[in-house]
């Protein structure tokens, strides 16, 4: 089974120049909690985004650059989506965790999302696909902690597939 974790802004931001706009501690810690002991399914950049492997999780790398090698256990290189089928088709939870592009092709295929929506504008230039209320129902939300550390409005919104 395949879900979604991702922090979204106003008008789908989720990004610029290959990083994150904003920096929420509550989020990472929920994003660390919810992923920890899984599968994370990235994109190259995502991967490299991520400055390291991060500890007590699989890391699969959708690329298309072959000649990608990380030398470390947790981390798999795949050059197509047909590899991801023991993963689409796995009882277990397994997260896409982005960029824009992995999203837009893997969304298809997820049955569940965690989002935390940002209600602040960011300007950004990788986007995350609409949410068709056609095919999504939102199953829990829960207002997110803002303080100094979190100096924004947020909420964590949990979709399941109708």
């Amino acid at each position: 089974m395949l879900s979604i974790i991702v922090a979204i802004a106003n008008k789908n931001v989720i990004g610029k120049d290959n990083t994150l706009i904003w920096h929420l501690p509550e989020d990472l810690k929920r994003f660390k909690t919810i992923t920890s002991g899984k599968t994370i399914i990235m994109g190259r950049k995502t991967f490299e985004s991520l400055g390291r492997v991060l500890p007590n999780r699989k890391h699969i790398v959708l690329c298309n650059d072959m000649e990608m090698k990380i030398d470390n256990e947790n981390v798999e290189v795949v050059k197509d989506i047909k590899y991801l089928d023991k993963y689409i088709n796995s009882d277990e939870e397994n997260f896409i965790i982005g960029g824009a592009t992995i999203y837009k092709l893997l969304m298809p295929y997820a049955n569940k999302m965690y989002i935390t929506k940002i209600n602040q504008d960011f300007d950004g230039d990788a986007f995350f696909p609409k949410i068709s209320e056609e095919e999504w129902k939102i199953i829990d939300i829960q207002k997110g902690i803002k303080d100094e550390q979190n100096p924004y409005d947020y909420e964590y919104i949990t979709y399941v597939r109708k």
